[in-house]
């Protein structure tokens, strides 16, 4: 008798820089949790995907996210009101929300949390600690985290 495949934890990236959401794909994609992740490139996207609108209007295209990895400094719309939305959508705000962005700026932390971010996470310089980072996210929110399944 074998194991049941294990779950595939789904994830949503919310990222306009090309080279950051390679790495994040790459470095979530070696843990030892399967994971699909779904890459959008703007805040538009982002809430069309969750929200299930124009292109994303299928449950099969676009499966709610267990995860949702969200830069702050986005073309359209920005991170901040994307959070705010998900965190005001009963259908959504149970998903846990990790901003992951470059700014370490004070207000952005501020307002992030305001809004009900999950975790707040700058993302690294250097490509060894940015690769660590993600592994511990990895671990942290694919393993060792308990999240509410809608």
């Amino acid at each position: 008798m074998t194991a049941p495949p294990p779950e595939i934890i789904e994830v949503l990236l919310v990222e306009d820089d090309e080279d950051h959401a390679e790495l994040v794909r790459r470095n979530l994609m070696n843990q030892s949790v399967r994971c699909r992740i779904t890459h959008v490139n703007n805040g538009e996207s982002a809430l069309d995907y969750l929200h299930r609108r124009a292109e994303y209007a299928s449950p099969e295209s676009s499966p709610r996210p267990d995860l949702v990895l969200l830069d702050l400094r986005l073309p359209r719309i920005d991170g901040i009101t994307v959070l705010s939305d998900i965190k005001s959508a009963p259908q959504l705000q149970t998903i846990p929300v990790v901003v992951l962005t470059s700014s370490d700026a004070d207000p952005d932390v501020t307002q992030a949390y305001l809004r009900h971010a999950n975790s707040y996470l700058v993302k690294p310089l250097d490509l060894v600690s940015f690769e660590g980072l993600m592994k511990e996210l990895g671990l942290y929110w694919f393993t060792w985290n308990q999240s509410p399944r809608a």
